[in-house]
Formats: structure tokens, C-alpha cells, sequence
């Protein structure tokens, strides 16, 4: 989890370990952004793990007021691109941005102050109760004007995410399902103007599944800036005001749902055949596996980078990764 040490103890108090960690003295509080503002951005991110060159020219922005979806087959680079977004990852070259500086310009506690992160995973080695799991997400303003504002934080964040009648039991001992809502609700009452969610409805129903969606449609009305991994595009098109289609470590296309859900792109980014229906009432994009053994009338995944069949690499895009009128 990002935060790794709870903000009080047993005792209501902030365990000596974490005092030693804390700038010393009353901190600024960050403005919160404008909408539509580029609270996190990369430009020409190119990220490496070993030899292997994972992201290759990445250009994208997380806006104020926006959810940003990244999407794509397994290792597209999607989880690679959020951990770069949240200064977890350095770049090989290019910049990652976050409230318009360089994230290495950032201390580690400022950036706690700006974004908030949920991994794939939550797991917690000592048996804190949940409520003090979901406490560990104020740590980063003790010291701020912000500091008093704990236990409502911590309240609204859990009465959200459905874990308050489970506030007293011990994390362990909590499903994975369960486990996965209580680390969502540290990241909420963390109250960052960036969210960094990393696949948040993998281990959950559809009850919940629909509930985090709309946690994060809310996060954006409130003027947060909301990155979401996710694999199911379903949820993508009813909920994402943008989406990023990665493919090979690149993106494929980025924009509206709408106009780059498009059958003949992602048949090929998943070499899989599917085709896209609008859905009967909101008219949102449908994604459908082709099951039926018909396949669209357009030719198999060509090669990787999310490459068209004329050699073109996909829809045109802007510095964002926006698609541009043709």
C-alpha cells in the first residue's frame, strides 16, 4: 500500500517511527487544480525495466474533472504507465508531470499531498483493524491546515465504499473483495486532487464493481483528475469520460470512449474479434467477443505497437494522445 505506516496507533497516537518521517513544522496545503487542467501528464515517456524497453513514446494527460481509463491486452504497459504517472517508476527518458512540475522536483511527502495510489494488490503485514488502515491515508497532511479534517476524511471514505460495519475487524482476516474496498477507501480519504487507481474492480462483484465506477465519476465532478486501469471495457465506456488504448507499450488510440471503442482497432489490439454495439438505451459502446466463429471484415492482429493494416499507427492524436479530426 502507499502509505505504509498507520497515522495513529492502537492508542491514538501517531507511532513514533512516523514523527520521524513528517517535515517538521506547518505545511502548505496544494491549491486544488483548475478544471480541465493537466494535473498529471507524460511527454515522450519511455520507460525501461531491465533490458526491456516497456513504454516507447508515451504522450497523455490526466485533466481536473476528467476519468482517464487505460486499457489494453495484459502487458501493454498499462500498470507501468500509472506507476510512472505516480513518480513510482523513473523514467528512462522523457517527463512525467504532476500540478505542472517535473515529478522528481516533488519531496515524497509534497507528492502524497498531490496524488493518491491504489496497486493491483493490498496486503498488510500486521493485523491493524480497518479503520486504521483507512487512517493511514491522513498521514501525509499531519502538520497541514488539513490535519483536523481525520476522522471526517476517514468516515465519508468508508461509509463509500460499504466497509464501515467491518470497522474493527482485522485486515487479514478480511476477504479479498473486502480487502480490495478498504484499500480504496484509504486512497479516498487520502483526498488527493489525483487519483491512480490500478485495476480497482478485479477482485470485486458487480454490486461493487459498479459502485467503485461510480466513486470515481463522483471524484471527477468534485475536480479530481481519476486514472483507472481496467479490463473491462464495458465499464470503460459507461464510465470513463476518456480512454487510452495501450498496445506493445504504446498507445493505439486515445479519446472519447465513443470514437475509439471501434471494432477493427481493438480486434486487433486483442487479437481477439469482437464488434461494438451501442447499448440499447445510453448508447455507450458494447464490447462483444465475435463467438459464433464470423469474424469482422477486417484483417487479424497485425503486428504489435497497435499497428493499422496500411502502416499507419492508428487514429491521428495530439500531444494528449487525443484523436484529431481526420
Amino acid at each position: 500500500m502507499g502509505v505504509r505506516f498507520p497515522s495513529r496507533g492502537p492508542d491514538g497516537i501517531l507511532p513514533r517511527v512516523l514523527h520521524g518521517l513528517l517535515p517538521r513544522g506547518r505545511r502548505a496545503v496544494p491549491a486544488r487544480p483548475a478544471p480541465g487542467a493537466a494535473v498529471a501528464e507524460a511527454v515522450a515517456l519511455h520507460v525501461r525495466l531491465g533490458e526491456r524497453e516497456v513504454l516507447a513514446g508515451i504522450g497523455l494527460a490526466a485533466r481536473a474533472g476528467e476519468v482517464l481509463a487505460l486499457v489494453g491486452p495484459n502487458g501493454a504497459g498499462k500498470s507501468t504507465l500509472l506507476a510512472a504517472l505516480a513518480a513510482d517508476l523513473p523514467a528512462a527518458s522523457g517527463t512525467v508531470r504532476i500540478d505542472g512540475r517535473p515529478v522528481d522536483g516533488w519531496s515524497a511527502a509534497e507528492l502524497a499531498l498531490r496524488r493518491s495510489v491504489l496497486p493491483q494488490s493490498a496486503a498488510l503485514s500486521f493485523p491493524f483493524p480497518v479503520a486504521e488502515v483507512v487512517r493511514m491515508g491522513r498521514a501525509p497532511w499531519a502538520g497541514t491546515g488539513l490535519a483536523d479534517a481525520d476522522e471526517e476524511a476517514v468516515a465519508e471514505a468508508m461509509a463509500a465504499t460499504e466497509v464501515t460495519r467491518f470497522a474493527d475487524r482485522p485486515f487479514p482476516d478480511l476477504s479479498g473483495g473486502e480487502r480490495a474496498r478498504v484499500a480504496l477507501a484509504r486512497v479516498l480519504a487520502q483526498r488527493t486532487p489525483l487519483l491512480l487507481l490500478d485495476e480497482p474492480t478485479a477482485a470485486l462483484d458487480l454490486r461493487h464493481q459498479e459502485l467503485v465506477l461510480r466513486i470515481c465519476r463522483e471524484r471527477a465532478a468534485a475536480g479530481d483528475a481519476v486514472v483507472v486501469v481496467l479490463h473491462d471495457l464495458g465499464l470503460a465506456a459507461a464510465y470513463a469520460d476518456r480512454a487510452a488504448v495501450l498496445h506493445g507499450g504504446r498507445i493505439a488510440a486515445a479519446g472519447p470512449p465513443a470514437e475509439v471503442f471501434e471494432d477493427g482497432l481493438l480486434s486487433r489490439v486483442y487479437r481477439q474479434p469482437v464488434e461494438v454495439l451501442a447499448h440499447p438505451r445510453t448508447g455507450a459502446p458494447l464490447v462483444l467477443p465475435v463467438r459464433d466463429g464470423g469474424v469482422p471484415d477486417h484483417p487479424p492482429a497485425q503486428a504489435a505497437q497497435g499497428v493499422e493494416p496500411d502502416g499507419n499507427n492508428g487514429p491521428a492524436r495530439n500531444a494528449d494522445g487525443d484523436l484529431t479530426p481526420a
